[in-house]
This record gives structure tokens, C-alpha cells and sequence, in this order.
């Protein structure tokens, strides 16, 4: 099967509304993608989603939270209705954690795992029946870099964010004969409002100014840098590469 010109896929992006998922949102659309912004604060992913409009985008923004599959199938309903089928998934949205090993309660560890794991299988599963129908399709997962070595007063973060790096490897071996591939980003040092509020909270051990002078490239990273990742992944010649994790991260991991 013939996969649709760029301009007729549709994609969704889960945090969509600030930080890498905004950029992942305005590339995609720039890039010719009509784009659902998917994020819990509804006002401001109708926000992103007006402004892509005026740009001449096809968007819409949907309040929703990626733990809850009602609201989930409700979404993927009207993208269907206003925008088309599913072909294009960026899993942005995340929920960070600092707190040490000793004093994590289990609610704050589950609502972790919820949103960075769990939430990441909620929207594939939503998706994949639409991919798999197209014998196209395009996941690109959010992890994170802390995977690579772990990160101290983090364990429900980089646990949740490692098992979105299996996930990934499992569904690409499971989806490539069907069309799809299904490849994780995991960033590191992103200059974000998550980033900037660890920050205000002392908990970054230095300023990010400190980390980036530190950083082989010397700059932190960007939300467009990550944005420019997704947009190669899902395009049609990044066709032969799935399962893999996609470092983007200025020579910080290798």
C-alpha cells in the first residue's frame, strides 16, 4: 500500500500544550501535518492548537489526561471526526519526580508510572488500530537520558521513563511487519519549564547555565532540537529504523 502524502496524516501529540510537545506539535504542523494537541490543561492546548490554525494548520487541542482511557477513546473520537485516522504519535507528556527513594509514598510512585508509563500504553493502544489499518504509522516515545545511568532522588521517574524504552523495543518488533515503526527519543538537559522549575528547587545540583558550560556542546538543549528529531522519524525515509532510542542530548550520554 501506497502511505498518504505528508499533508494527509494526522498526528497527535501527547503533552502538547508547553515544553518539547509544543515544539513537537509546531514542527509537525510546519512540516505539513495536520495535529491534535493532546494535554491535561485544556485552555492552554486550545492555545497551541488556535495559534497552529492561524498558521494555516489543520489542528484541534483535547483536554486529556493520558491515565484516563475514557477520555483517551473521546479524543481519538473527534480527532477521527474532524481530522482523520491516527498515522503520526509523539508520546510527550510527563510527570517528573524528586523525592528520596525512602520517602516516596506509593501514591506518588503509581501517579509516576501512570502518567510517564502507562500513559505511553494508553495512547498506543488507542493508535495502533488506526497505523495498523493504514499499514503505516510513525510512534516516537519521550523517555528520558536518566535511563542511561539513573538519576539519585529519581527512582519513579527513570523507572517509568526505562520501561517506556522497553516498550518501545517490544512494539516495534511486534508492529514493524505491519508498517509501523515505534522509536524512543530520550533527551537530555532540555531547556523546559519542567526543567526551569527543578531548577527554582535547587534540585539540578547547579544552575542550567552551570550544566550547559559542562555540556560537549555547550549550549542546553532546545525543545526545537527534539521537535527536529521526531520530525526525521516520522518521515518516510526514517522507514527502516525502529527500536531504537534516539539520543538527543549534546554529547552528555553516548
Amino acid at each position: 500500500m501506497t502511505p498518504p502524502e505528508p499533508q494527509a496524516r494526522t498526528a497527535v501529540v501527547t503533552g502538547g500544550a508547553s515544553g518539547i510537545g509544543r515544539a513537537v506539535a509546531s514542527r509537525l504542523a510546519a512540516d505539513g501535518h495536520a495535529v491534535a494537541v493532546f494535554d491535561v490543561h485544556a485552555d492552554a492546548a486550545a492555545v497551541v492548537a488556535s495559534d497552529l490554525v492561524a498558521a494555516g494548520t489543520r489542528a484541534l487541542g483535547v483536554a486529556v489526561d493520558v491515565t484516563d482511557r475514557a477520555a483517551i477513546e473521546a479524543g481519538i473520537d473527534e480527532v477521527h471526526r474532524r481530522l482523520g485516522p491516527v498515522t503520526v504519535l509523539v508520546n510527550s507528556a510527563g510527570l517528573d519526580g524528586f523525592e528520596p527513594f525512602l520517602k516516596i509514598a506509593p501514591e506518588r510512585w503509581d501517579r509516576v508510572i501512570a502518567v510517564n508509563l502507562t500513559g505511553t500504553f494508553n495512547m498506543c493502544q488507542a493508535v495502533l488500530p488506526d497505523m495498523v489499518a493504514a499499514q503505516w504509522g510513525r510512534i516516537v516515545n519521550i523517555s528520558s537520558s536518566s535511563t542511561h545511568s539513573g538519576q539519585p532522588f529519581m527512582a519513579h521517574y527513570v523507572a517509568a521513563k526505562s520501561g517506556v524504552n522497553g516498550l518501545t523495543k517490544s512494539l516495534a518488533l511486534e508492529f514493524g511487519p505491519k508498517g509501523v515503526t515505534v522509536n524512543a527519543i530520550p533527551p537530555g538537559f532540555i531547556d523546559t519549564p519542567m526543567l526551569r522549575a527543578a531548577e527554582g528547587r535547587g534540585l539540578l545540583g547547579g544552575t542550567v547555565e552551570e550544566h550547559a558550560a559542562r555540556t560537549p556542546v555547550r549550549r542546553a538543549g532546545r525543545p526545537e532540537d527534539i521537535a527536529a528529531a521526531c520530525a526525521f522519524l516520522v518521515r518516510d525515509e526514517a522507514g527502516y529504523i525502529t527500536g531504537q532510542l534516539v539520543g538527543v542530548n549534546g554529547g552528555r550520554n553516548t
